[in-house]
């Protein structure tokens, strides 16, 4: 009688640690959001307010009354600024060097990936090692030599080296990632195609792309993210203001008005608008994303 009553209290004893761990996860998850929420939250709310509501304290979150032409005067005081760097111009832009860099990532990265894990050929280990350490070299050590170079080449001031520098080295990252996906599909079913007749672009295009669409959407809106805040790329490469993307933009707009009083209300609704994209997308694409990180984590 008395191992059968303990029976039942050992597994409320488990249920009770189980539930405290789980509210303890979800206050965690809770505390830590908040570090994120909070900002964008200010920024989507001073995004709202005219000029006599930004400095008022205790501060309004939700403005009284609200300010949605913040969103449209300040592309229009760009304009002013820079002539001819509308909205519709930068979004182009914007578009532009993101999707054309996001393409040309994501072929070269899965035909090198595949490379590395399909084929056998000298020193090809080596050469993933190398490409690995490529990822620790900090950028800055890089960054002279390749301006000097896109400069002999008289590309500088066009789009050219924000994309051509993808096939010339750019997405080690990438390639790694896929890399172990590719991994985790059996050979059996290439030697299958094989027997079918099929070839090794036929496997490439037909097979592998195929299984490998959750690790290639999650690549997507990681490099679209990438390129769509690249910040630095466009600062150094873009001299012509009609040729500047959102975030170069923005800084342009930011430095133009700082002999002025700070016109942060349209700041923040410039920085809503580049960040409402990525909020987007992320969502949108929310089960591929976490999927893609996944499935190539363990070998099966």
């Amino acid at each position: 009688m008395e191992r059968t009553a303990t029976k039942p209290r050992v597994s409320l004893g488990i249920r009770a640690r189980r539930s405290i761990g789980n509210a303890t996860t979800i206050l965690l998850l809770v505390f830590f959001s908040l570090f994120v929420l909070i900002p964008l939250a200010y920024m989507l709310s001073t995004s709202l307010k005219t000029e006599a509501q930004l400095f008022v304290w205790p501060m309004q979150w939700i403005p009284d009354p609200i300010a949605w032409e913040n969103y449209i005067e300040a592309f229009n005081q760009l304009g002013r600024i820079a002539p001819g760097l509308t909205f519709w111009r930068i979004l182009a832009n914007t578009l532009f060097i993101t999707l054309l860099a996001m393409t040309a990532e994501l072929i070269a990265v899965t035909l090198v990936a595949y490379g590395f894990a399909r084929f056998r050929f000298p020193g090809r280990d080596v050469l993933f090692i190398i490409m690995l350490a490529t990822m620790m070299m900090p950028w800055i050590t890089t960054l002279i030599p390749t301006f000097l170079i896109w400069r002999t080449l008289k590309l500088i001031d066009t789009y050219d080296p924000l994309v051509l520098r993808i096939w010339l080295g750019g997405g080690a990252w990438a390639v790694f990632l896929l890399r172990q996906f590719y991994l985790t599909i059996p050979r059996e079913m290439e030697e299958a195609a094989i027997i079918d007749g099929a070839n090794t672009f036929q496997i490439y295009y037909k097979i592998m792309l195929p299984l490998i669409k959750p690790a290639l959407l999650a690549l997507a809106v990681l490099i679209f993210q990438g390129n769509w805040n690249n910040f630095l790329g466009p600062l150094i490469y873009l001299n012509t203001t009609v040729t500047f993307p959102l975030v170069v933009a923005l800084r342009f707009f930011q430095e133009s008005i700082s002999k002025e009083a700070p016109k942060w209300h349209y700041m923040m609704a410039m920085s809503t608008v580049m960040a409402l994209p990525i909020l987007i997308l992320f969502f949108v694409a929310q089960r591929y994303f976490i999927e893609g990180l996944t499935v190539g984590a363990v070998k099966g």
